[in-house]
């Protein structure tokens, strides 16, 4: 229970960081967070596929800000078409 709650914090401040670093990219406040949670769970599973583990808070931060980073990307093309 206590990983998960960690997990969703994690996934939080990744959200939050996305939509810093991609001013004017987001898509609020509110989705950003969204989007930072299910990213955190991209990020595991593509660094994951690569071979990489991310073991700390920093690293799972990191990890998490890429897989919202690469979530927004795509989320900005599917809402282009």
């Amino acid at each position: 229970m206590i990983s998960l709650i960690y997990f969703l914090l994690v996934g939080l401040a990744a959200g939050w960081l996305t939509g810093r670093i991609l001013r004017g990219r987001g898509f609020g406040l509110i989705a950003n967070l969204v989007i930072g949670v299910i990213g955190s769970f991209l990020g595991r599973f593509v660094f994951g596929l690569l071979g990489f583990g991310s073991y700390g808070l920093i690293a799972e931060l990191i990890v998490s800000v890429i897989g919202s980073i690469l979530l927004v990307i795509i989320a900005g093309y599917i809402k282009k078409k």
